[in-house]
């Protein structure tokens, strides 16, 4: 949870507000098939469902104020990976500093399967 001072009191922002936002425009992105998880128990990488998206992501608070995130993917047979996991760091740190007024140092994308149409 990260707390910014105002004027008038504190304000507290929960680690589910950042990742909603960043599962949000995550899989709003070309490409991206939805957020994973690997699985502890048998090492295999699931999608996730829009309820579970935080699995897929973590925010880490840094010293100066900032967030970085790290979220798992899953993509789309076919396309091209590096373009999306642009697309992917440019929305989430657009959408992160817009809705909450925190500056993000860094968004790091795991790519962590690569789905047909058929499913993962």
């Amino acid at each position: 949870m990260i707390k910014l001072q105002g004027k008038k009191g504190t304000i507290s922002i929960s680690d589910a507000v950042f990742t909603n936002i960043t599962g949000n425009a995550a899989t709003n992105c070309f490409g991206v098939k939805g957020m994973a998880f690997r699985s502890m128990t048998d090492g295999l990488v699931h999608l996730l469902r829009k309820e579970a998206m935080s699995k897929g992501v973590q925010v880490i608070y840094n010293e100066d104020s900032t967030v970085t995130i790290r979220l798992h993917i899953i993509v789309e047979h076919g396309i091209n990976i590096t373009a999306v996991c642009r697309s992917i760091m440019s929305e989430v740190q657009y959408k992160v500093s817009k809705y909450t007024g925190i500056p993000v140092k860094n968004v790091d994308v795991c790519v962590d399967s690569v789905s047909n149409s058929k499913g993962v």
